[in-house]
């Protein structure tokens, strides 16, 4: 009995490395030439694409946690409390990165932010490895 389960699993076996031998695939080499410079020479006509982009900017004044029964409660007029005073910096953010802080301002009938304060690289890193 055993020679007959030794026998089907050589024949197994031996399937197994056909399929495999006929699922490799055929590698060629490439000879591909080099990049060369940017026609305008200048490293800023790189970037300039860039300089016209628009990135969405987001403010955050507070936050705070609340149940969900509660939120299922609320109706129009009902205050959410936040956790920063009315005098603290509203955080700005790229993506995820905090990038500045400043104060919320109206201007024309429309909220805004007057930047206080611009973080460096090592603040925004800080950030990052925070959250």
């Amino acid at each position: 009995m055993s020679d007959a389960n030794q026998a089907v699993e050589e024949k197994q076996d031996q399937q197994q490395n056909s399929e495999q031998d006929s699922q490799k695939t055929q590698v060629q080499n490439v000879d591909l030439p080099e990049a060369s410079d940017s026609p305008s020479g200048s490293p800023l006509g790189s970037i300039d694409i860039l300089l016209d982009m628009n990135v969405p900017v987001t403010v955050m004044i507070g936050q705070t946690e609340i149940p969900v029964k509660r939120l299922l409660q609320m109706a129009p007029g009902s205050v959410i409390q936040l956790n920063k005073p009315i005098d603290a910096p509203a955080d700005l953010y790229l993506k995820d990165t905090k990038f500045a802080t400043g104060t919320v301002v109206v201007v024309e009938d429309r909220f805004a932010i007057r930047i206080n304060q611009i973080l460096g690289v090592a603040a925004a890193a800080a950030s990052v490895k925070k959250s």
